[in-house]
């Protein structure tokens, strides 16, 4: 099969033909390219989904700790390589197919043009050579009429009688000069005749299918040139195939890391503040004071002989009227018990219940007895930045936090050790070999190391006595809740109902020794900080025990003094009658700011 032979005629067919291969090579390239933008399109959101949902972390406590997010990152890499692989796919359909296509188009239009011009000067060769014949053709036609006009002529004047000898002669003149040129033109027709057919027979079976042959396998070329960008377009997608497959496999191994029971265990870590659910209330008897007036028959005499005393010293009324920083100007007096606080003798030797005028001397001193529960109301200010021993975290999360920094000193210590060794051993291949360099030069080094070192060493010590601390805490848990239970009662014997009172003259509230030492240290520790004023009061909704240090027990429909509001951590500040201060849960309280701060602020 060939071209030549079986296409002779078909030049136009065939110049169509090549022209639609190109067009199609072409087309084929436009369809790689638009494919190619696909794929880089593709790529591109797929690392901006990636980008968007895998956040920078300014630091290492945002980095993700449960299984299910650490997960969910592994996919995103995951989907990240894959993202890179589709550029891949892009990369090599653009290198490998559309350039090559492209290329190759280009030589195809040139290769085409040139047969073409072959073959349209073969065809016009063709042309003239019969344009040459047909014109010989022509004029030996043309002269073999004039020969036959010639003879005609020369004959009717031989037979004519009355015609002149030289008219006779001058015809037979004319017949063979006219017979000359035809048989001329004969002669040239028949070379130009022979001429033509020969050119004719070599373009047709010589020219003619040697360029249609050239176009043949120009057009064979085109074909298998598409055929290997078929495949190379297949393969660019193929050699990616097992990359891709291990992202699947990445993603379908993060999704099998996913526990649900570590990522509980996680949760309890972090949030877990290792305090104590609070104890069980005592039951408060507040009728017992009622029901020993009655039986004993002394409510009139003790109302005639409160009657010469203010109004202010009974129970009832200290409870309507606060002062504003919780204590009265103190005369001069005996160290306090709780005895002292709550009694007062009337002119005849009775005692009744009264509101102590240094409340809030006794409940420092109560609290310095027993375990304090606020060690310094300078640390309960608000704003400053984290403290270096974590003591504003709860007591487990204090803990890891503690041992966080242990292994990263620890790590840094052993980093730091592994340099002094490492600067000893070149230090005694110097002395070894003195030309290999000064062993005097790696002293400031040595020495730096070593500070590194004392200072690590000092750190983690501090941190590790810290940690003991917080680890000691549970038993001194047990203590703290002790002191509680002594608060608890010497409130409970303060918050007896208004107008109660004792008549019996012996009766005391034990309380514990007074520890004058202690005493003079706290006051120490407070003489600079003035009390806060009293910015509105609140009415406790709930019982809050108040177990951890800073806080405020208060018992349900208690009412304190608001002096700090919510500074939006949950927390806020309060103070009872007697000056004890601490924070209490926001969510626990009915607050009431007054409009002007200023002054005590009075219960309704």
């Amino acid at each position: 099969m060939s071209w030549g032979t079986e296409l002779w005629d078909q030049f136009d067919s065939l110049d169509k033909h090549t022209q639609w291969g190109i067009d199609f090579l072409e087309r084929y390239a436009k369809f790689v390219k638009e494919r190619i933008e696909i794929e880089q399109n593709y790529a591109k959101q797929l690392r901006n989904l990636v980008k968007k949902y895998c956040p920078k972390r300014s630091s290492k406590d945002e980095e993700p700790r449960f299984t299910s997010c650490i997960a969910f990152f592994n996919i995103l890499n995951e989907l990240n390589d894959y993202a890179g692989q589709r550029e891949v796919v892009a990369e090599e359909m653009a290198h490998r197919v559309y350039g090559e296509l492209m290329r190759y188009a280009h030589d195809l239009k040139t290769e085409r043009k040139m047969h073409l011009q072959e073959g349209r000067k073969a065809q016009q060769y063709l042309d003239m050579c019969w344009k040459q014949m047909d014109n010989s053709k022509k004029k030996f036609e043309r002269e073999c009429r004039e020969a036959e006009k010639a003879q005609q002529s020369y004959e009717r004047l031989d037979n004519d009688t009355n015609a002149t000898k030289a008219d006779v002669e001058k015809a037979k003149q004319q017949l063979n000069l006219r017979t000359h040129m035809a048989d001329e033109n004969k002669n040239e027709y028949a070379a130009q005749l022979q001429n033509f057919n020969g050119e004719q027979h070599k373009h047709f079976y010589v020219v003619i299918p040697q360029i249609y042959k050239q176009l043949q396998e120009m057009d064979e070329r085109r074909t298998i040139k598409l055929s290997e960008c078929y495949r190379g377009f297949a393969d660019s997608e193929r050699k990616v195939i097992p990359i891709i497959s291990k992202c699947l496999e990445g993603m379908i191994l993060a999704a099998k890391s996913v526990d649900e029971r570590r990522d509980s265990q996680m949760v309890v870590d972090s949030f877990k503040s290792g305090f104590e659910p609070p104890g069980d209330f005592p039951f408060e008897d507040y009728s017992q004071h009622i029901y020993r007036t009655i039986s004993d028959g002394t409510i009139s005499a003790a109302k005639q002989e409160s009657g010469k005393m203010d109004s202010k010293s009974t129970v009832g009324k200290a409870k309507g009227k606060l002062w504003l920083f919780g204590k009265k100007p103190k005369p001069q007096s005996p160290p306090l018990t709780p005895t002292s606080l709550f009694t007062s003798s009337t002119p005849n030797g009775s005692q009744f219940l009264t509101l102590s005028i240094e409340p809030v001397h006794y409940c420092m001193n109560e609290i310095k007895t027993g375990k304090p529960r606020i060690p310094s109301f300078r640390s309960l200010k608000r704003g400053g930045p984290a403290l270096e021993d974590f003591s504003h975290l709860p007591p487990e999360q204090r803990r890891k936090k503690l041992q966080q920094r242990i292994d990263e000193l620890n790590r840094g210590l052993q980093k730091e050790a592994d340099q002094k060794e490492a600067l000893n051993k070149m230090k005694d291949v110097y002395e070894k070999n003195p030309q290999m360099g000064d062993p005097g030069s790696l002293q400031p080094k040595l020495a730096e190391t070593m500070n590194n070192i004392d200072r690590l060493r000092m750190e983690i010590h501090k941190n590790e006595a810290w940690l003991s601390e917080v680890e000691g805490k549970t038993g001194i848990r047990g203590d703290r809740r002790h002191s509680s239970d002594i608060n608890h009662l010497v409130t409970q014997g303060r918050e007896s109902p208004e107008g109660s009172y004792t008549d019996d003259a012996n009766q005391e509230v034990r309380g514990p020794p007074q520890q004058h030492g202690h005493h003079s240290e706290f006051d120490d520790e407070f003489e600079d900080d003035d009390p806060l004023p009293a910015i509105g009061h609140c009415k406790a909704i709930y019982p809050f025990d108040g177990h951890n240090e800073g806080t405020l027990a208060m018992k349900e429909g208690e009412v304190l003094y608001i002096i700090e509001e919510d500074k939006g951590d949950g927390w806020t500040r309060a103070r009872r009658q007697n000056g004890e201060e601490g924070y209490v849960p926001t969510t626990y309280i009915d607050v009431t700011l007054e409009k002007s701060s200023k002054g005590a602020v009075t219960y309704i």
